[in-house]
């Protein structure tokens, strides 16, 4: 802690590592920023282009005077409300990195559950070769809803080789990122990127449910109420897209309309997966039973206990 009178570092003269990273750190505690320690790092981290063992082991390396210029200006925006994860362009997502922007909704751990229930659901259908025959699967028709940064797409193409994918959203801007994303990991000639309003488009054209209908369909809808804006953190409700957070005025709106177009592209037997917002499991069931074509509905709860992901069998 400073004493009275104490000033801070001059930002022009030479810093080491471990000077920066302690002014950086309480500059961001000061403006009650979550994680400032992890945030200091990372944004460390990126201005320098070297990892946490770097840093931590070379404390005593100076920093050149551009350096600090652009971390501690890195710092005074992450102080002022802005995301780490917007400042330095990237996420991690399923073990993979993947870019984002101020146009898609970062990706959260939470939304891994999704991956994780996918393919448990799927089962052997989410084999590439089969074990007793060895005979190669058949493709599998996959749709990504609400695809924002591609993070599902790209990492169910990443885990089934075998999967041909169509990721909407209705946001053009959030499509070009997403397409980079699936090109950074290798997996875009799997991937059909589409704009359109949840899967309208798919509904009323050839990419529909007819001659092959699609095995699964995944989403994470924008599902936050309206009436709870003012309750996010700033980083969330001042820089995260709108578009792809608030579901209407109670956030369940949007889950309606997707069960019944899934319903309408789903083959018998076919899967719809579903993240779900806080306190929205027992509205979104509702849906269901009101639907009548599904069974089989099953919810997953995420390591902090919130009933997290829906899913259910198209019969």
């Amino acid at each position: 802690m400073r004493t009275i009178g104490e000033s801070r570092p001059a930002l022009s003269m030479p810093l080491d590592v471990r000077t920066a990273l302690k002014e950086a750190m309480t500059r961001l505690r000061a403006a009650h920023v979550p994680s400032h320690t992890l945030a200091a790092e990372l944004l460390l981290m990126h201005t320098l282009g070297r990892d946490r063992t770097w840093l931590y082991t070379n404390p005593e390396s100076q920093l050149d005077p551009s350096a600090v210029e652009t971390y501690f200006a890195l710092i005074a925006r992450r102080a002022a409300g802005e995301p780490t994860q917007y400042l330095t362009g990237k996420q991690e997502f399923w073990g993979l990195e993947f870019e984002v922007t101020p146009e898609v909704l970062i990706p959260r751990p939470e939304t891994e559950h999704v991956v994780e229930v996918a393919l448990e659901v799927l089962g052997v259908r989410g084999v590439e070769i089969d074990r007793i025959t060895g005979a190669p699967s058949p493709p599998l028709r996959v749709v990504d809803v609400g695809t924002g940064s591609g993070c599902l797409a790209v990492a169910l193409a990443h885990e089934l080789p075998h999967a041909e994918i169509i990721a909407t959203d209705i946001s053009a801007v959030a499509l070009v990122v997403a397409r980079r994303n699936a090109a950074r990991h290798s997996v875009a000639d799997r991937i059909q990127f589409l704009e359109t309003d949840l899967l309208e488009a798919l509904l009323v054209s050839g990419l529909g449910p007819h001659p092959s209908p699609f095995d699964i369909v995944v989403s994470n809808p924008p599902y936050v109420g309206r009436h709870e804006a003012e309750a996010l953190a700033r980083e969330v409700r001042d820089h995260e897209p709108h578009a792809a957070l608030f579901g209407g005025p109670t956030g369940v709106e949007i889950y309606s309309r997707l069960i019944k177009q899934a319903g309408g592209l789903l083959r018998t037997g076919g899967i719809l997966v579903l993240e779900l917002g806080y306190h929205s499991a027992d509205e979104v069931r509702k849906m269901f039973h009101v639907q009548r074509h599904w069974a089989n509905l099953s919810i997953t709860h995420d390591l902090a206990g919130i009933p997290r992901v829906l899913s259910a069998i198209r019969i």
